[in-house]
């Protein structure tokens, strides 16, 4: 195996040998270390681009030999781009082993699923595959998603201007040697019609317990769609909210340089959202705050003492104790272990820590045993 996690004689096969599930499972990526500006309210910050290559035929197109040639042409320039990768080849990758990258969102549901052939009808053998840069997890590239490439750059905190400086470098360099499909008055030319133009997504994960709370969470929202924005769940498109967590981004891109996107989006939209947030906070505070206290606490002590959880209960209540513990009207819980349990609640991460593929029985007491566990107060015995 090779510095990017790679047999020599094939692609990975993501065996429970591989080494970067540890790995992976081992550390806190970027986009959940609860730092970086409005940290309270904004738990990261993404920005994405969307590429094609020139003469070839798009993803949702391509024959299976030109999706090959797409992989071998991009993972070739990225490797020379430094050593500190994980380079994964998605192609027989074991069901447990592709949701850990979705739940730690370095790849799409829709990368893990491969695409359908009628000719060969086995999407799990669709050339994709994914390169992160290891230590912190801040950038990854897609490779036929919908698009050729999908650059992903995180932060935590809201810091899309960061973001962006990332994600344009690794553009900057595939880009030197590799010709993009682009019109000189669209702009870079996408799968999607919504993307064309500077393919560029900005996204910002919120947490919006207070607005949730108090009613005004659907208010919100619906001025969100109004300014043409779209809102997400927890793991993006076709996701589902879960501890009162949305994705915000821009929904098209055609005519709008990255700097007018950049600047809706950071110094226009989002700050009025926090602001909202916020103010419903100390809104609570101030003339609820035996309300705001009991639902913490409520969530808390069912964590401390629950023998069955869903991931979606378990979200709802880590949701509810981040929102106490931001408030400090928890004292006796980090902020770290409430994010860490964000991910380790999760299918994935949970069966693989077990060892393997959980039942979903199985999962729920395990979850359950593991929020008690990591939730014990300071005096606990």
């Amino acid at each position: 195996m090779n510095q990017d996690g790679q047999n020599q004689d094939g692609p990975s096969q993501g065996g429970q040998d591989e080494p970067w599930v540890s790995e992976l499972q081992g550390r806190c990526p970027e986009w959940l270390r609860g730092e970086g500006p409005a940290a309270d309210v904004v738990l990261s910050s993404r920005v994405r681009l969307a590429r094609n290559l020139a003469g070839m035929a798009f993803t949702p197109r391509a024959s299976q030999d030109d999706s090959e040639l797409v992989m071998t042409r991009v993972r070739a320039q990225l490797e020379q781009l430094g050593t500190d990768r994980l380079s994964i080849d998605l192609r027989g990758c074991p069901k447990e082993r592709g949701r850990l990258l979705v739940e730690r969102q370095l790849i799409s549901a829709a990368l893990l699923a491969g695409r359908q052939r009628q000719a060969k009808g086995d999407a799990n053998q669709d050339p994709r595959g994914v390169v992160t840069w290891l230590g912190d997890e801040r950038l990854a590239v897609m490779i036929n998603e919908e698009d050729h490439i999908r650059i992903q750059s995180l932060r935590s905190g809201f810091d899309l201007p960061s973001a962006l400086r990332s994600a344009d470098e690794i553009d900057d360099a595939i880009e030197a040697t590799l010709d993009y499909a682009f019109h000189p008055r669209l702009g870079y030319l996408t799968a999607c019609p919504t993307n064309v133009g500077t393919g560029a997504r900005f996204s910002v994960m919120l947490h919006l317990p207070a607005l949730a709370i108090t009613g005004d969470l659907e208010r919100a929202k619906r001025a969100a769609h109004d300014m043409a924005l779209a809102v997400r769940g927890f793991y993006g498109e076709g996701t589902e909210s879960a501890g009162d967590f949305f994705q915000l981004s821009n929904q098209t891109t055609l005519g709008r340089s990255e700097g007018m996107l950049l600047d809706e989006m950071a110094l226009e939209i989002v700050p009025q959202i926090i602001e909202y947030e916020r103010e419903s906070r100390r809104k609570l505070m101030n003339t609820q705050r035996v309300l705001l206290e009991d639902r913490v606490h409520r969530a808390l002590g069912t964590a401390r003492s629950a023998r069955l959880l869903s991931s979606e209960e378990a979200m709802k209540l880590l949701g509810l104790i981040r929102l106490g513990v931001v408030l400090r009207v928890i004292d006796d819980v980090a902020l770290p272990t409430v994010h860490g349990l964000m991910l380790a609640v999760q299918p994935a991460h949970l069966s693989l820590a077990h060892g393997g593929e959980l039942e979903s029985g199985d999962r729920r007491a395990a979850r359950a045993t593991l929020m008690r566990d990591r939730m014990k107060s300071k005096g606990a015995g």
